[in-house]
């Protein structure tokens, strides 16, 4: 197997949404367009369009609407710093729905969780009294602060 890619259903938005994330991550690009005509939709339509986020390739259909995102699958975008937390959260949340823990849906349906670099160390850490008071933290939480997070879990 060479590799899995995500393959994203959109209801006549695949191509908006496409270049949505590409401006939204870096190192982002649309790899390929494929157009209706005939069988594959309205003449001159996005049908198929495949991009890549900051290496990790996807590809997004205009499927119609069947079928909707639900929060079952999301993408998880680490952050390494706390100014890119709050770029990629100010992005992604705009026009769309903010949710605790790092989670969001975003003005498409998708849903990311923006969390940052460094995080497992208090949720997962050593002092498993420690975690929970950063777990506890985390649930009042919607935009990840791991300075919070650490501060809670040194119980400070």
């Amino acid at each position: 197997m060479k590799k899995i890619t995500p393959f994203l259903w959109f209801n006549g938005k695949a191509e908006e949404a496409a270049n949505y994330y590409v401006s939204v991550f870096p190192n982002s690009k649309i790899l390929n367009v494929v157009r209706g005509g005939e069988d594959r939709g309205p003449q001159g339509s996005v049908s198929i369009i495949t991009f890549s986020l900051n290496g990790e390739e996807f590809m997004a259909l205009n499927g119609g609407p069947e079928f909707a995102f639900s929060s079952a699958i999301s993408f998880m975008a680490v952050c390494e710093t706390p100014a890119e937390v709050d770029r990629l959260w100010a992005r992604l949340a705009a026009g769309g729905e903010e949710d605790q823990c790092g989670w969001l849906r975003d003005k498409f349906g998708v849903t990311w969780q923006v969390v940052p670099e460094g995080i497992e160390q208090v949720l997962y850490g050593p002092d498993p009294v420690g975690s929970r008071r950063a777990f506890q933290a985390m649930l009042k939480m919607k935009k990840l602060d791991l300075a919070a997070l650490k501060q809670a879990y040194a119980g400070k």
